[in-house]
């Protein structure tokens, strides 16, 4: 049987007596698990704005726009405008509110983002800016412990 690189080596130095009940149960759903159901929440939450935008009428042009500088969730097309949509989604708990999430920092970094993905993929393409502009959107998503998501979309908000 071929090495694997990477494994942990078994036998009983090793063995599930030795390990902490942390180590056993990130052994059994993945040294990534939580990372894993982060970007699972996270793309639910995108498929949920996603869907409320075009349900809005807009078209979604991409999602998860990636640079060296960062990402941008959704980038979609309101008639004549850019909407650049930053997606929040959280479980209901006491964490903060998705809706007031969104720093500003966050926004300067969105407006960065917004103007790197104008200059490679809009200008590069019709060569003059969307006539209607380029807005910035909020999209909270909160997952209650029982019933349907509760989806709060907010325009403008940069």
């Amino acid at each position: 049987m071929p090495a694997r690189s990477g494994l942990a080596p078994s036998g009983p130095a090793r063995s599930g007596a030795a390990r902490s009940g942390a180590a056993r149960r990130g052994a059994a759903r993945g040294a990534a698990g939580p990372a894993r159901a982060r970007e699972a929440l996270g793309r639910y939450g995108e498929d949920l704005a996603a869907r409320r935008l075009r349900e809005m009428g807009m078209a979604v042009l991409e999602r998860n726009w990636r640079c060296a500088e960062g990402e941008i969730d959704l980038i979609a097309r309101d008639g004549d405008a850019i909407v650049i949509c930053e997606v929040k989604t959280r479980r209901a708990g006491p964490f903060q509110h998705p809706m007031e999430s969104l720093p500003p920092a966050k926004t300067a970094r969105l407006r960065r983002l917004a103007a790197r993905w104008l200059s490679e993929s809009w200008l590069a393409r019709y060569g003059r800016p969307p006539v209607g502009g380029v807005r910035l959107d909020l999209v909270g998503i909160v997952l209650p412990h029982r019933g349907a998501p509760v989806v709060q979309h907010v325009r403008g908000v940069g």
